[in-house]
């Protein structure tokens, strides 16, 4: 059974964006194909708790050959856009310098496929974020669809 969602999306403006791919970027080191955040469209800095928008198009690189025909976003791909948004949290709202890489997940579930076009909203609450290690805990929804849930572990490199 899926955990109940970490944020009710319902309750937020989901056309609101709060940091755009430039600003993002401003934070990460990701480029090309590996930039997968599109904007963060919700942040509250005493919860720890963000939203971000990932819009998942049919020109992607992975999707060619990724179940030719019928195209499935790489779990993976959904993983290291969480990772991201845990990234871009702890530099903003931990104040952790630097660029933080991830190093662990744990109790990932996947509940569901993306195929493009579709837009995935990914949810993150900070667990845990001291000056060596951050873990957060994170879901990605696709409308009111939970596509995958898991906690992201990451440390300063």
């Amino acid at each position: 059974m899926a955990s109940p969602p970490l944020i009710d999306l319902t309750t937020l403006d989901l056309n609101r964006v709060i940091a755009d791919r430039e600003e993002i970027y401003r934070y990460l080191p990701h480029r090309h194909e590996f930039m997968q955040l599109d904007a963060i469209l919700h942040v509250d800095q005493a919860l720890g708790v963000g939203v971000a928008r990932r819009v998942v198009r049919p020109d992607e690189f992975w999707v060619r050959g990724h179940i030719p025909g019928r195209p499935v976003m790489p779990g993976v791909l959904m993983i290291e856009t969480a990772a991201q948004l845990a990234a871009y949290l702890a530099a903003t709202v931990g104040r952790i310098p630097g660029f933080l890489g991830f190093v662990g997940v744990d109790l990932v579930k996947f509940r569901g496929t993306v195929s493009p076009p579709a837009v995935m909203h990914v949810i993150m609450k900070l667990a845990d974020i001291r000056p060596r290690r951050v873990i957060a805990d994170t879901q990605a929804f696709v409308g009111e669809r939970m596509v995958f849930e898991g906690r992201i572990t990451g440390m300063p490199i």
